[in-house]
């Protein structure tokens, strides 16, 4: 005998609101890419300014040879995120992308989720506003030029948050492969960004007042050295974010007041995996709140030593939660079981086998 299954109409309380990619591209459409990191950037200074409010750990990873898995959750004692995110950078020898990822915003009274969400592009939008937002903060006065070493999937939102929240007009682009660089070229055509291709980076970096540096390869890479660095600039140092990856040679850092998200964090996966445990650092919630101070001078070097937090992405769920409404690009997604009776799940399936059939031979 086998139960003949009739399809029962979910309640309101079953659905979460679910982005898409697709949904996540309208979305950003309809506000604008420009808009979108400033108004992600508005959300992350909130939070940030709130930072006593949260739960704070580092990520949960699984690392492997080829890349890493994690983990990325927090909470403010009233609503819980999270963020699955991976990062592996031989995903584009077969046509894959190098980080992907999903995020829920929950409800911590009930447990309910409020919202699930691709973050694959969010994530690369809300790393371009974090790394802007401290920019404004930290970088020179007045600042235009931008040198922006790799030129991958991120860059060109590095390039326009800059722009929308900084002033950058100039790009000076650097990557072993120049086909990248052409590319970010053209993506960047017509947005008021002007971007020299640059044959080394050493060339990048002439008259750049702010320096990027957004490289993939998973290993101990040097794509800045000590004598190429001069005083006066902001290093906005954003593709270490794992132990065993980083970018930067260690005199840079010595050289360097160095400011980070989350020092518990960045000392096993940023920059800071170079220095001892004990080397001085400024966290940004202070700054933003001014109870540290930023640049304090035109000689001085800062170096934002990103390496992605759980707040940032936590204020970016946010933002896109709160966006919704307004915009109207998601869809109800059926995720949530909601029988008559609480405590009757299990009469829930099987009055989805027998209403109005019985069984069925």
């Amino acid at each position: 005998m086998s139960a003949k299954i009739t399809n029962l109409a979910p309640s309101e309380l079953a659905y979460v609101p679910f982005v898409s990619v697709d949904d996540m591209m309208k979305n950003v459409a309809t506000v604008g890419v420009e808009e979108f990191i400033k108004g992600l950037a508005e959300y992350i200074e909130a939070d940030f300014l709130r930072w006593e409010s949260f739960d704070k750990k580092p990520r949960i990873p699984a690392h492997a040879p080829e890349g890493v898995i994690e983990l990325m959750p927090t909470s403010d004692g009233k609503t819980f995120g999270f963020k699955y995110v991976n990062g592996h950078p031989g995903n584009t020898r077969d046509g894959l992308q190098t980080v992907t990822g999903f995020g829920v915003l929950s409800d911590l009274a009930t447990g309910y989720p409020l919202l699930f969400t691709e973050m694959t592009i969010l994530t690369a939008l809300r790393t371009a506003a974090t790394s802007a937002l401290a920019a404004r903060y930290l970088a020179p006065k007045g600042s235009t030029t931008m040198a922006v070493i790799g030129n991958g999937a991120q860059s060109d939102f590095q390039c326009l948050g800059f722009k929308a929240l900084v002033g950058i007009t100039e790009i000076r682009a650097y990557d072993i492969d120049q086909e990248a660089s052409l590319r970010l070229a053209r993506n960047l055509a017509g947005s008021g960004l002007n971007v020299t291709i640059c044959k080394t980076p050493e060339d990048a970096i002439e008259g750049a007042d702010i320096i990027t540096t957004v490289t993939a390869d998973k290993k101990n890479a040097t794509i800045l050295t000590d004598n190429m660095v001069g005083p006066g600039v902001h290093i906005n140092a954003v593709g270490g974010d794992c132990p065993g990856k980083t970018e930067l040679h260690k005199d840079i850092l010595l050289r360097s007041d160095i400011f980070v998200e989350f020092p518990e964090q960045t000392r096993i996966e940023g920059e800071l995996q170079q220095l001892p445990e004990d080397h001085q650092v400024t966290e940004l919630w202070q700054v933003y709140s001014g109870k540290a101070p930023g640049r304090t001078s035109e000689r001085q070097i800062t170096l934002f030593d990103s390496v992605g937090f759980a707040i940032e992405d936590f204020a970016a769920l946010r933002f896109v939660h709160d966006l919704l409404p307004k915009s109207g690009h998601f869809i109800k997604l059926d995720l949530l079981a909601d029988p008559d009776d609480p405590r009757d799940l299990y009469g829930m399936v099987l009055r989805s086998q027998s209403k109005g059939n019985g069984a069925a031979a």
